[in-house]
């Protein structure tokens, strides 16, 4: 699995030192350094090869905007910042997300999830992480059945295992393809080729029954028989 090496920079201690422990519990990140202002952050970018930088927008000396316009070739750059009304402007900067504090972990796995699938050509669109527990697992795309969402859980059914992670199904849909899933209801996404057969507003998928509600049924059949 390829490395990300990362850079945290917040003038901030304890953000700082949050956002390294999550990064911690993301077998595939590696912290290069933890700035407390943009120039300590060109001084390690000289030094290393950075994929993934967490920057803060206020900062003394240089705001996290500034500095981003100050570089010519940009890492990977989620904005972490306890303000809203810049993520526009982040955005012209080519910014990948946009966490707003307090991060969860869940917001910081989505992200970084999303660094993973640019940067790793070779796994790109074919996993993704969650947290299931305590573990942080990785999702085979290609093995997936179905995904229920359950209030504040997501239940992943998958071809050999079921994981449930603290998240919502408008989330985990990011991570997968508009064209091999396929949502039927309001709490279900399936695998499109993993269909075996249609009953009624039900479509069977292994030894499981997958409601289709009335709203999507038309929608639904369209993109199975598409």
């Amino acid at each position: 699995m390829k490395q990300l090496n990362c850079l945290i920079i917040d003038d901030e201690p304890l953000a700082r030192n949050g956002l390294a422990v999550y990064c911690e519990e993301v077998s595939f990140l590696n912290v290069v350094g933890l700035c407390k202002n943009a120039l300590q952050a060109n001084d390690l970018l000289r030094k290393h090869t950075i994929d993934i930088v967490f920057l803060d927008i206020n900062m003394p000396l240089l705001s996290g905007l500034e500095w981003l316009e100050t570089l010519e070739n940009s890492p990977l750059v989620v904005m972490t910042t306890a303000y809203t009304q810049h993520a526009l402007e982040s955005f012209k900067y080519e910014v990948i997300d946009y966490l707003v504090k307090p991060i969860s972990f869940n917001r910081f796995l989505q992200a970084t999830n999303k660094a993973y699938r640019l940067t790793n050509t070779n796994e790109k669109e074919n996993s993704f992480f969650v947290k299931d527990e305590k573990v942080l697992k990785k999702v085979d795309i290609t093995a997936i059945l179905f995904l229920e969402a359950m209030q504040n859980y997501v239940k992943i059914v998958t071809e050999h295992e079921t994981i449930i992670t603290h998240s919502s199904l408008k989330e985990i849909k990011e991570n997968l393809s508009k064209i091999n899933f396929i949502q039927t209801h309001k709490s279900f996404i399936v695998a499109k080729d993993k269909i075996k057969a249609i009953e009624g507003n039900q479509l069977i998928i292994a030894d499981y029954k997958i409601p289709i509600s009335v709203r999507m049924k038309k929608n639904v059949l369209e993109k199975i028989m598409g």
